[in-house]
């Protein structure tokens, strides 16, 4: 195999344990988030855990975090406002690479 071939299948692997990376962290941030939103909804515990799953679920129904963004605003309503669930979404993407790098 060429050299050349070695950095092609180099570049492949990485660009596909990338976007693996990208995807647990996404996953990670929507039940971070979920459990956030959970809490200020007044559910405990296995309640919070269920509502987490509904947050990490909604992210498959369209590409990019809109469909997660519409699933909080409609849940939460006057709780919190568009400004503060992006800005608890940013904070829990940072908090779960953080916490994926750390189990690496």
């Amino acid at each position: 195999m060429s050299s050349f071939d070695d950095r092609k299948n180099a570049f492949e692997a990485k660009f596909a344990n990338d976007a693996q990376m990208q995807f647990k962290a996404e996953a990670r941030r929507n039940k971070l988030v979920g459990l956030w939103a959970a809490g200020l909804l007044g559910h405990e515990g296995d309640a919070a855990d269920a509502y987490a799953k509904e947050v990490i679920k909604a992210d498959f129904e369209e590409a990019g975090d809109e469909d997660v963004y519409r699933k909080l605003a409609g849940d939460l309503g006057d709780k919190a406002d568009d400004a503060t669930i992006r800005a608890k979404m940013a904070e829990f993407m940072v908090q779960a690479k953080a916490q994926l790098a750390d189990e690496v």
